[in-house]
């Protein structure tokens, strides 16, 4: 039984570490640069609806693509995990465009207004590239 005991002390010990090493994530929001989308939809068809944007430095990774929707239009944004610790961060200096697309399926609306997050603007309010998009059967 003291020998468990010691093997158990001896596991424990070893696995916690007071190490300052440690790394921590958040979310953060990514401007879009550009989307492509149709002029206009086919109710109930499915679309694939094209993203672009840019990851600004080594310690940013794609997450997924953030959608809120309210009745007739829906805000679209990049979501990355942004991974932060002591260490550094490089800006990414090549061309880090990356493109992403999500299904889109219209179905009761009319008219569709995509807003595509480009970040905040000189006033520090979001701003967005609107597109306007009639739904036709």
């Amino acid at each position: 039984m003291k020998k468990l005991i010691i093997c158990l002390f001896a596991i424990l010990t070893v696995s916690c570490s007071l190490s300052d090493d440690t790394e921590t994530t958040y979310i953060e929001l990514l401007p879009i640069e550009s989307a492509t989308v149709p002029e206009e939809f086919v109710r109930g068809e499915t679309y694939d609806i094209l993203v672009r944007f840019k990851i600004p430095t080594e310690c940013h990774a794609y997450k997924d693509i953030y959608m809120q929707t309210e009745i007739g239009s829906v805000m679209i944004a990049i979501m990355s995990t942004v991974y932060s610790g002591d260490f550094d961060c490089p800006i990414i200096n090549t061309d880090n465009t990356v493109e992403k697309s999500f299904t889109f399926k219209p179905l009761n609306q009319d008219l569709y207004v995509l807003k595509f997050w480009l970040g905040l603007n000189a006033d520090g309010e979001d701003d967005y590239l609107i597109f306007e998009v009639p739904v036709v059967d």
